[in-house]
């Protein structure tokens, strides 16, 4: 099978990205671009990401996950702490993050370090999502092997039954990550591939650098 793509071709002419543009603090910035693309209404999940890790297999992979929060100290999302991408970081703890929102012409890459954030931070997410996440963090052991898409749903519906009337504590192997950041590019797509990318590197006195790339 072969199939040219070649003629596939976008000419980005939205907006721009110059250095007047850009605040000093690179959390300010995303918030801003975040902000615009959730009131555009062009998206449909605009905290969606993707994460790449580097597997114990030496091979890196990326997935979508949610952002569920953001601050000054980093990106925060949720997941099982045993599956592939849990067992990843914990062998390596350098990730990067990246935001790709095509209705507006816009890319942002965050590369730093990972760690669990604190139990009771977990415990409080937990017992804000529906009853039926809440079980489905239960039934899946995440990335393992399953026989058919039936086992899932038999499991699901024993754990209903166990849990009828219960309160549904927070296991132990699911909660949430922080990526601390050390580098964010903020990527806007240009006419004629002449793209705008910003860089923000941090320093050693936590102040950031700025810096234009070539596209």
């Amino acid at each position: 099978m072969k199939q040219d793509l070649s003629e596939y071709r976008k000419s980005y002419e939205k907006s721009e990205l110059l250095e007047e543009n850009c605040v000093e603090n690179p959390i300010e910035m995303f918030r801003n671009w975040f902000m615009e693309v959730e009131r555009s209404e062009t998206v449909a999940e605009v905290n969606a990401m993707t994460i790449s890790t580097i597997g114990l297999d030496g091979f890196p992979k990326s997935r979508i996950v949610l952002l569920k929060k953001y601050t000054y100290e980093g990106f925060i999302f949720y997941t099982n702490y045993e599956s592939e991408k849990g067992l990843a970081i914990a062998e390596n703890p350098n990730v990067c993050i990246s935001f790709f929102w095509p209705a507006m012409e816009r890319q942002i890459i965050i590369k730093g370090s990972i760690e669990k954030i604190a139990e009771n931070l977990s415990d409080g997410y937990f017992e804000s999502r529906p009853r039926g996440s809440q079980l489905g963090a239960l039934v899946s052991y995440q990335s393992t092997v399953i026989p058919s898409r039936e086992h899932l749903e038999e499991k699901l519906k024993n754990l209903e039954a166990q849990y009828e009337g219960k309160e549904i504590e927070r296991p132990s192997h699911w909660g949430g990550y922080i990526v601390k950041p050390q580098e964010i590019e903020f990527w806007q797509g240009r006419a004629n591939r002449l793209h705008d990318r910003m860089r923000y590197q941090l320093q050693e006195d936590y102040s950031w650098k700025i810096e234009r790339l070539a596209p």
